[in-house]
């Protein structure tokens, strides 16, 4: 394989981002109408394929049914404040309102607080009695005990995620999880991650996971590039672990679905997500600005609470509009960050393909220029708006 040498006989891959690439329209156009981005997980179709991360800022109960009414599939976080206290709200007062310096603190202190079992089975409830699909997360550490408990309680899929998951785990003093054995255990489908590699993607699948989870780092919220040095660029992770389900596909005849989890802020960098060849995308920070996100404007990442080494920020995203127009419109910004579901459709008119998997094989051209040329008069504008 090619590489750059960074330094004497030390070779490196040179990695992509998404704001490093552009998609080439095709030789047709189709009707944005006459387009299909559903998707499948299992036995689950989904009118649209995006899903909402398990981020206390952007997924409770409420947000769960709204979001599942629409089409897509919200994860509810199952080691959140969500499952720790009876009364959530009251403690995102506490997070929204204290002060960016006593902000990790506070959080640190918030969740030392206990997970309940009977809020675990209680919250699952509240959301299957809206018939909507429910599905829930939890760390590695926990699934053995949380698996059973939600799958009883009507979960329909089970999310076994942290910053870095691989099948193999190494430890003198803690037990692994044996995810091939979860996941026979499991009557609903598991979903794991979160990876960046052909090898730990591979290797995973084989675990009989029905979908895969990519992205270390991207996250708005999320400082584990800053904090560990630890990362790779969407695209091309994402790439690597779809040429991964390619291959695990051909020698096994099963296929496992990819979702970039991460780093997409507009329609485009989810567009170029799937023709990097996703199924379906996990995005926190533009649905954080939904009126319906239990954060009021507020987004924080999952480990920002951690006790020894913290790597997540609070953010302000602010409110932008209701989760029916981030989806579907009408667009009141122009920013790119609503109406989601017809920016895929219109990339796909444009590149002349009518499904995800025919996006999969879309052209794509190395363009560090695609977000700047010609955007001079946009940029000062920009520049003034933030002065």
């Amino acid at each position: 394989m090619g590489g750059y040498y960074v330094g004497r006989e030390r070779k490196a891959r040179r990695a992509y981002g998404f704001d490093e690439v552009a998609l080439v329209p095709g030789d047709k156009t189709i009707d944005p109408q006459d387009i299909d981005i559903s998707w499948k997980i299992g036995d689950l179709s989904f009118k649209i394929p995006i899903l909402a991360a398990a981020m206390d800022g952007v997924v409770d109960v409420n947000f769960a049914i709204q979001m599942g009414k629409l089409g897509g599939l919200a994860v509810l976080n199952l080691g959140g404040i969500q499952t720790r206290y009876e009364d959530p709200y009251r403690v995102i007062e506490e997070i929204v309102h204290s002060s960016s310096k006593e902000a990790v603190e506070i959080l640190q202190k918030i969740y030392r607080e206990p997970i309940k079992e009977e809020l675990i089975e209680k919250r699952i409830k509240e959301i299957k009695k809206a018939k909507v699909p429910v599905a829930v997360s939890c760390i590695p550490q926990q699934a053995k005990k949380f698996g059973p408990i939600a799958q009883e309680a009507g979960a329909d899929i089970f999310v076994v995620q942290a910053t870095v998951v691989t099948a193999k785990y190494v430890s003198s003093s803690k037990e692994a999880l044996d995810l091939k054995s979860f996941c026979q255990q499991m009557s609903i489908p598991v979903i794991a991650g979160n990876c960046v590699t052909y090898k730990a993607a591979y290797e995973l699948m084989e675990t009989g996971i029905e979908a895969l989870l990519v992205g270390v780092g991207p996250g708005a919220a999320c400082t584990t590039r800053e904090v560990l040095g630890v990362g790779v660029p969407q695209v091309t992770a994402t790439m690597d672990a779809a040429a991964a389900r390619d291959d695990y596909l051909k020698s096994s005849g099963r296929y496992v679905s990819i979702i970039t989890d991460g780093g997409m802020i507009t329609g485009g960098d989810i567009c170029k997500a799937l023709a990097s060849g996703a199924d379906a995308v996990m995005i926190g920070s533009a649905f954080a600005r939904a009126k319906e996100a239990p954060g009021k404007g507020y987004h924080w990442g999952m480990a920002t609470s951690d006790e020894n080494l913290p790597r997540g920020a609070r953010v302000r995203v602010g409110t932008t509009g209701t989760l029916k127009e981030i989806l579907y419109g009408p667009a009141r910004l122009d920013d790119g960050s609503q109406n989601l579901a017809w920016a895929i459709k219109t990339s796909m008119s444009y590149c002349g393909v009518s499904t995800i998997k025919q996006m999969h094989n879309v052209e794509m051209v190395i363009a560090p220029a695609i977000k700047s040329e010609g955007k001079f008069f946009q940029d000062v504008q920009r520049i003034a708006k933030i002065r």
